[in-house]
């Protein structure tokens, strides 16, 4: 039948029937579909390949003919093309729910087994705090310039560092959007905004510097702890969150999965470093070394801050210095010391230097013997330091 308003508003449910559809003879497929509810609606329904399909195009009561015709007839036109007007609409209702909070939110879900505690900590901050402004947007209408805007922001809320590590993280978060199969227009549009340029640190302590911070550490896990760091060069969670099964009589393990490079690496003990980890010996039932709750040494900001006061307090200063500070002093006082660079690398495991490249995959070398002298080295250096006295070692000469 042609559906016209007359013919529309007479349109009855046929006898014994609960649901019908009078299709209009103008457009194929278009029609209203009439239920025994009293519910009245415009339909569009076509064939793709094999497959029947149907769209509802709104109320009949509110939607006027001619509208719910002309939409049905721009369908009919996609239908001749090729198109499929229920998967078009299908993914723009996903891209509407495809927001940027949800993924993310999925996305970190995914990641967490993957990341170490910090970078899963770091990537939560960024993506669910400092993103949070985006969160309500679906992910492929976010632009470059609204993540522009926020880098912007959060510049000067939190500094150029914290904007490029917000950055990076969008980034990673946008590769994974589109290895799901999102379809982003213009691509991962974070790649495409502005990087502060950083320029790294280079701040190591003085020997009057570190006879100070060792002199006013507290006597607890994380005073023993900074001493381990000065003493080794390590990174703080490989000391703060060292484990009992990793503790040997001359040296400490670390499995791969603990260490940055996702390298299993052997730290020789000095006599001063084992006499430090023996304090803590009553406790070798626990899992961690330090800790109060057996879960390794966490909050290293408050322990630094209390150690700045605690400088403060003894009447001295150490302006701008950090805890990370400490391995770039050990790594500079052994190379003062005279110990080689490669050896140097091997002792705070760096992945770069003479192991990058095909360097790293051929020299298996783990220099032991080396690595211990050279911290033997430094122990007797920095406590000759903190005690006021000569060192009873020279520097290493090569000719």
């Amino acid at each position: 039948m042609k559906l016209t308003p007359k013919s529309v508003a007479a349109a009855k449910l046929p006898a014994g029937k609960t649901d019908h559809t009078f299709f209009d003879d103008t457009v194929i497929g278009f029609g209203i579909r009439i239920r025994d509810s009293g519910k009245r609606v415009w339909i569009y329904r076509y064939r793709a390949g094999t497959k029947q399909r149907s769209l509802v195009l709104g109320n009949a009561d509110a939607v006027p003919l001619k509208l719910a015709r002309d939409n049905a007839a721009k369908m009919e036109a996609k239908v001749r093309l090729g198109g499929d007007p229920a998967l078009e609409k299908q993914a723009a209702k996903l891209a509407v729910e495809d927001t940027f909070g949800a993924l993310a939110n999925r996305w970190l879900q995914v990641r967490d087994k993957d990341w170490r505690p910090k970078s899963r900590k770091q990537n939560t901050r960024h993506l669910q705090k400092y993103a949070r402004p985006l969160h309500h947007l679906p992910i492929a209408t976010v632009s470059q310039r609204q993540i522009a805007i926020l880098l912007t922001d959060i510049t000067k809320e939190s500094g150029a560092v914290t904007a490029n590590r917000v950055r990076t993280s969008i980034c990673s978060f946008y590769t994974w959007v589109l290895q799901q199969g999102i379809r982003l227009p213009e691509g991962n549009v974070a790649s495409y905004t502005g990087k502060h340029e950083e320029r790294p640190r280079d701040r190591t302590l003085s020997d009057a510097e570190l006879k100070t911070a060792w002199l006013n550490l507290p006597d607890d896990d994380f005073g023993a702890a900074i001493k381990l760091l000065i003493l080794t060069g390590q990174r703080e969670a490989e000391i703060g969150r060292l484990q009992w099964s990793e503790v040997h009589d001359e040296q400490i393990i670390l499995p791969r999965e603990r260490t940055k490079n996702d390298r299993a690496h052997t730290i020789p003990l000095s006599d001063v470093a084992k006499d430090i980890i023996a304090k803590f010996r009553g406790r070798s039932s626990r899992r961690h070394v330090f800790g109060r709750d057996d879960t390794g040494l966490w909050g290293w900001g408050h322990a630094k801050r209390r150690l700045d006061q605690l400088i403060r307090d003894s009447g001295a200063s150490m302006p701008d210095w950090r805890i990370h500070d400490l391995r770039r002093t050990a790594v500079t006082g052994m190379a003062n010391l005279g110990v080689q660079p490669h050896v140097i690398e091997a002792v705070v495991n760096h992945a770069g230097g003479h192991k990058a490249g095909v360097a790293g995959v051929y020299n298996l070398a783990t220099y032991d013997k080396e690595k211990r002298d050279a911290l033997n080295r430094w122990a007797e250096h920095v406590m000759a330091v903190v005690e006021g006295r000569n060192a009873t070692v020279v520097p290493m000469r090569h000719v």
